[in-house]
């Protein structure tokens, strides 16, 4: 019987998400990853083949935990406190996890999407499919409650958390609590009524 693993899957992605917060995507290597940890460099490779699959495991584990509230607030009742609790939700979250929030703010694309796995690459578009189709149905159900356009909902829903917690992302800290109320109060201002 062997040994049970000495270090978790999770705890190669944690150090990859605070390699990258740190160095950017170039320094995220499966030999730095593995220092970072403290394993050996052949046990990373027993849990990702190559340094496209530690990638695209980063990515598909911060996307799928910011998408669990994102999504559940996007789903609420009515549909105008939906948004406004979803577009909070993104500053909330990238309070608990500003690595992850800069890494989601960097793309896929900064993560070498184009050389990961068939596999992995369509969990990640199956990831962004179920965001998609979240946030297409909530400004279907905004339009007509708030006389607003497709693209006014957009900036209310996406657009503006972003940027409220971007500058704060891009100094490498959380958002201070106080974005969580602009973020509110501001998106609540977008989404009244324009009639």
């Amino acid at each position: 019987m062997g040994r049970p693993p000495q270090h978790t899957t999770d705890d190669f992605l944690d150090a990859a998400v605070r390699i990258f917060a740190a160095q950017g995507v170039a320094g995220v290597t499966m030999s730095a990853v593995a220092r970072e940890v403290g394993a050996p460099s052949g046990s990373i490779y027993h849990r990702f083949p190559g340094r496209p699959a530690l990638l695209a495991a980063v990515w598909l584990r911060t996307l799928t935990g910011f998408q669990q509230g994102y999504l559940e607030a996007l789903d609420r009742e009515p549909p105008v406190e939906a948004a406004i609790e979803a577009a909070a939700q993104v500053v909330r979250w990238c309070r608990v996890h500003p690595a992850e929030g800069k890494l989601l703010y960097e793309g896929n694309r900064a993560l070498g999407v184009d050389d990961w796995s068939p596999d992995d690459r369509a969990r990640a578009d199956a990831a962004n499919h179920l965001l998609e189709a979240a946030i297409t149905k909530v400004v279907r159900r905004l339009r007509p409650l708030t006389g607003r356009s497709t693209d006014e909902l957009m900036l209310a829903l996406v657009d503006l958390p972003y940027a409220a917690v971007r500058r704060h992302l891009d100094r490498g800290e959380a958002p201070p609590p106080r974005t969580v109320d602009l973020v509110t109060r501001t998106t609540r201002t977008l989404l009244s009524d324009s009639r």
